[in-house]
C-alpha cells in the first residue's frame, strides 16, 4: 500500500480549548505518529452530554462551546456528542459512544476507507471501538494505560465488555510490562499484547541548571529551601494529601502541586490544618514550558499514586534531572532501576518523607538522573506504533 495507513482513533481523553492539558499525552503520541507521513490519523473525541436538566450544570453547559471539528497540526479532531447518564450510566457509555461515531463515519468510510480502528484507552474507548470496528469490518487495536485496567477491570460490567473487546482485537498495547501482566491476569491473551513505552519531548524536557530554573519560577514558588514538586490532576488516586502530610516532617521544604482538580479545596484545608500552608503552592495547571522549568528547579518529583501504567510525569521529571519518589505501581520498577533515578516507597507519609530526606542528602547530579530518560522519545514511540499498526492490517 503506497498511501498512508488510515486510522480511525477513538479517545475520550484529548485536549480541547477548555481543557488544553486533558489527555495531552495522547495528542503528543498521535501528532508524532502523523508527522511520520506513513499513518493518517482521524481522532474521534466523543463528549458526553447528560439529559435535561443536568445538561444545564456548568460542568456540561460549557462543553457546548467546544468545537465539533478542529484541525490540530496534522490531525483532524471530531467531537460527536453522546448521551451520558452521570454516575449510574457507565455500563452504557461504550455503546452510546459507538453510535455517535458511527452516525458520522459510515459515509466517510464508504467514500475513503479506513484501514484500522484504534482505541486509546481500554474503557470505555475499547468496547466502543470494538463496536465501530465490527460495523465497518475493520481490524482493531486497543491501548491500555493504567487506570482503565485497574479501575474499570474491577467492575464486573466493565470487565465483561473489556474482555469481549480484547477477544475481538487484532492486537493490544500496554504502556509497561507490569501493565501487560495485569491485563493477562484479567484474562486477556498475553500473546496479543505488545509493550510500547511512552515518548518524551527532549527539546522541552531537558536539564536546566537547578538554580537558574528556580530563579525563573518565583511567580510559582519564592523563598529559599529545598523544593519538591507533584505533577498530576488533583484527585484522590494521585495522593497529593500524602505529600502534604509528609511535608509536616520536612522542615523548610517547599511543595508545588502542579495541576487542578476536585481535591484543591480539601488539600488547601489539609495544609492549613497541619500548619504548612505557607510552604504549599497550588498554581493550577502549568504550561509545558513552565512545567519543564519547575521540574528542573525541583530536588525531587513526588507522586504517590494509587495506580498508574507508566506516568509521563515520571519520565519528564527524570529528563529534567529530577529524581522520583513514587509508589510501587505499574511500571515503576521499569523506570526506577538505580538509586540515581529515585526511590520506590510505601504509599504513606512517613515513607515519602524518609525518601525525600534521603534524596536531599544523596543529591544525584542532574545529568546522571537525566540519563535514565535518554531512551524515551516520541519519535521512537511513533516508529513503534507505526510498525504495530501496519502489522495489524497485514502490511
Amino acid at each position: 500500500m503506497s498511501r498512508p495507513l488510515r486510522v480511525l482513533s477513538i479517545s475520550t481523553l484529548f485536549p480541547n480549548a477548555l481543557s488544553p492539558g486533558f489527555g495531552i499525552f495522547v495528542e503528543r503520541q498521535m501528532q508524532a505518529l502523523a508527522a511520520r507521513g506513513d499513518v493518517e490519523i482521524e481522532m474521534w473525541n466523543p463528549l458526553g452530554m447528560p439529559p435535561f436538566p443536568l445538561a444545564l450544570h456548568p460542568r456540561y453547559r460549557q462543553l457546548r462551546n467546544i468545537a465539533a471539528r478542529e484541525s490540530r497540526g496534522a490531525i483532524e479532531v471530531y467531537r460527536p456528542r453522546f448521551h451520558l447518564l452521570p454516575i449510574i450510566g457507565g455500563r452504557f457509555n461504550a455503546a452510546a459512544i459507538a453510535r455517535s461515531v458511527l452516525a458520522q463515519v459510515r459515509a466517510r468510510h464508504a467514500a475513503r476507507p479506513y484501514d484500522l480502528v484504534d482505541a486509546q484507552f481500554f474503557f470505555p474507548d475499547g468496547p466502543a471501538a470494538a463496536l465501530v470496528a465490527k460495523a465497518l469490518c475493520l481490524p482493531l487495536s486497543i491501548t491500555a494505560r493504567g487506570s482503565d485496567i485497574h479501575l474499570w477491570g474491577a467492575k464486573p460490567y466493565a470487565l465483561q465488555q473489556m474482555l469481549r473487546a480484547a477477544d475481538q482485537a487484532a492486537g493490544m498495547v500496554a504502556v509497561s510490562q507490569a501493565l501487560k501482566q495485569d491485563m493477562a491476569a484479567l484474562g486477556m491473551a498475553a500473546d496479543k499484547i505488545g509493550v510500547r513505552y511512552t515518548g518524551l519531548n527532549h527539546a522541552l524536557f531537558k536539564v536546566q541548571p537547578r538554580g537558574e530554573a528556580r530563579a525563573a519560577i518565583t511567580d510559582i514558588v519564592s523563598g529559599d529551601g529545598p523544593l519538591i514538586a507533584t505533577v498530576g490532576n488533583l484527585i484522590p488516586l494521585k495522593g497529593q494529601d500524602l505529600v502534604i502530610e509528609a511535608l509536616a516532617n520536612l522542615p523548610g521544604v517547599q511543595l508545588v502541586l502542579a495541576g487542578k482538580g476536585q481535591e484543591e479545596a480539601s488539600l488547601r484545608a489539609l495544609a492549613k490544618r497541619l500548619g504548612v500552608e505557607s510552604r504549599v503552592h497550588l498554581p493550577g495547571s502549568i504550561a509545558p514550558e513552565r512545567l519543564a522549568l519547575l521540574l528542573s528547579a525541583a530536588d525531587a518529583m513526588v507522586l504517590p499514586s494509587e495506580r498508574e501504567g507508566l506516568a509521563n510525569a515520571w519520565i519528564e521529571a527524570l529528563a529534567c534531572g529530577t529524581p522520583l519518589v513514587i509508589t510501587d505501581v505499574g511500571g515503576a520498577r521499569e523506570v526506577v532501576k538505580a538509586p540515581s533515578a529515585g526511590r520506590i516507597v510505601a504509599r504513606d507519609a512517613p515513607a515519602i518523607a524518609t525518601a525525600v530526606q534521603d534524596l536531599l542528602v544523596y543529591s544525584p547530579a542532574q545529568a546522571e538522573v537525566a540519563a535514565h530518560a535518554a531512551g524515551y522519545s516520541w519519535e521512537a514511540n511513533a516508529a513503534e506504533m507505526s510498525a504495530w499498526f501496519h502489522r495489524i492490517v497485514g502490511q
